[in-house]
């Protein structure tokens, strides 16, 4: 016989005008309160871990970017010791 998936619960205490609000938003969706709570839950979670995760740059920003990575800039002395140290490291037998 297969096994259910796995749940894990969760339980909130919330004021009886929000438990209300929650309960009629689930009907006009024909869903239970549980269902609706989880997937709106859900929703908010996601938004927020994109929003967290996505760099987000102005204009001004955006067009500096764009031509740093069309036109860099020359590699100055700092970057020219990096590379020959690197290739004394990597290449040296």
């Amino acid at each position: 016989m297969p096994t259910p998936p796995a749940t894990a619960r969760l339980e909130a205490r919330l004021p009886p005008d929000v438990h209300a609000l929650l309960k009629r938003a689930a009907e006009l969706q024909g869903r239970t309160l549980t269902d609706f709570v989880v997937s709106a839950a859900h929703e908010a979670a996601q938004r927020t871990i994109a929003e967290a995760d996505g760099i987000r740059l102005s204009l001004i920003d955006q067009t500096r970017f764009a031509e740093a990575l069309l036109a860099p800039p020359a590699a100055n002395r700092a970057l020219n010791c990096a590379f020959t140290r690197r290739r004394q490291l990597l290449c040296d037998d």
